[in-house]
């Protein structure tokens, strides 16, 4: 009995030894000179609250990176909710020397379109049909029968045809492949066949056009990478579209693939596609600026072309919580010393992480702020208000309509202001 008392009294008293020697180690530093750089360029530019920043050169350097993959045979169309500024959208077109757009909404569609009529647009989701003819309705009909329009079930392709009667207009029709993701599109071989023979031109259908398929294939990259789990999941994607096609051709005669719609993929997966599938074109738009969530292998090669940059409001030598809880602070200190120190700064609690200054993070004790974000940092990241400091955005779509006009940095200074589109969902 004494024995086991004593082994028991010894193993707690070895308990805070080892959680001492499991503290978090100690992070932190300046700027790097990239990052010290780009700071003194904001500053020169009068930038004083929080602000999205384009890196032109290395934007250009990964569009020209992508833009090889042309060589496989396969297009590259220009995803616009993930690049949602006309300035963006020319940058891409140029480099990739292609007007093809995929557009997500009916409101951003327009905009594009009445300030780039000649993009050739292809919706990458279905919109219901009252947002269709709003948009028919907003745009001269030689525009909106150029638009390829998304459908996924036999109902919406019926209310697509309604459409297309009532307004006396033709319209494009992409068919929506269930290649595996499991979000929608057209997965059984009756409901598709059906569609297909919907589609067919001939006396009964004079208004609906058949222009292709779209199969996204995200979740191919999206699954954990298990032995044979993604190389399966990659082939039976490939097996549904080609599977799709032989039907195509056998409901509607021998088809020219050159001169339909046959998109695939998007950021994370396209560099899988080698020309020697159904699909003809691939989308891309996110990894033209790689944000935090596109770090994949298959883009290794790219780097972030975007940041979130904003201001430091307040700067506190010792990190402490609210009074009442200002002891847990203390305690927090005690075993992390990346929370010595506390900082405020302009906004916060986007989808981005902290980029620079390395150990600058934000307070999980103090919780989230649109407003004034707590950070905290080791004693060795030593800021002052008004010093700025850098997220990397997680994704591009939604967060570059969060700051006004992109701000563009050339290497050397901010030389231009990029105005987004609109927010809209």
């Amino acid at each position: 009995m004494k024995t086991s008392r004593r082994l028991l009294l010894g193993a707690a008293a070895a308990l805070p030894a080892a959680a001492w020697l499991a503290r978090p180690a100690e992070q932190g530093g300046p700027h790097a000179p990239y990052f010290q750089r780009l700071a003194e360029g904001l500053k020169a530019a009068g930038v004083a609250q929080a602000r999205l920043v384009i890196d032109l050169p290395q934007l250009r350097a990964n569009l020209a990176a992508i833009g090889q993959h042309a060589k496989t045979g396969m297009q590259l169309r220009a995803v616009l909710k993930s690049l949602p500024c006309l300035a963006l959208m020319d940058e891409v077109a140029r480099a990739w020397n292609s007007p093809r757009v995929m557009a997500f909404n009916a409101t951003q569609t327009q905009q594009l379109l009445q300030a780039r009529p000649d993009a050739h647009v292809l919706l990458g989701k279905p919109l219901p049909v009252a947002a269709a003819a709003a948009l028919l309705q907003a745009l001269p009909p030689e525009q909106g029968s150029g638009i390829e329009f998304l459908v996924d079930t036999p109902a919406r392709l019926a209310q697509y045809r309604q459409l297309a009667q009532q307004r006396g207009q033709v319209l494009r029709i992409n068919l929506e492949l269930d290649v595996g993701l499991h979000r929608g599109g057209f997965e059984d071989r009756a409901e598709l066949g059906a569609a297909l023979r919907l589609l067919k031109p001939g006396e009964s259908n004079t208004q609906l056009q058949w222009r292709g398929f779209m199969g996204y294939d995200a979740h191919v990259a999206a699954l954990p990478d298990l032995p044979g789990m993604r190389e399966q999941a990659w082939r039976e994607s490939q097996a549904r579209y080609q599977a799709a096609w032989a039907l195509a051709e056998q409901l509607l005669g021998p088809q020219q693939r050159g001169a339909l719609t046959l998109n695939t993929a998007g950021s994370p997966t396209f560099r899988l596609h080698d020309g020697k599938g159904v699909a003809n074109e691939v989308s891309v738009g996110s990894a033209a600026l790689l944000p935090l969530d596109f770090d994949k292998p298959l883009l290794a090669d790219l780097r972030p072309a975007a940041f979130i940059a904003t201001p430091v409001l307040k700067a506190w030598p010792r990190f402490r919580l609210p009074e009442g809880a200002t002891w847990l602070s203390q305690i927090a200190q005690s075993w992390d010393r990346n929370q010595a120190r506390g900082y405020a700064i302009h906004g916060g609690h986007w989808l981005a992480e902290p980029a620079s200054p390395p150990g600058l993070v934000p307070s999980g004790l103090y919780g989230a702020s649109s407003n004034q974000q707590v950070m905290v940092s080791s004693e060795r990241v030593l800021l002052q208000p008004d010093d700025l400091v850098f997220l990397r955005p997680r994704q591009s779509e939604a967060l570059l309509l969060q700051f006004g006009d992109l701000l563009v940095w050339d290497g050397e200074r901010i030389s231009a202001s990029w105005p987004v589109l609109p927010a809209s969902a």
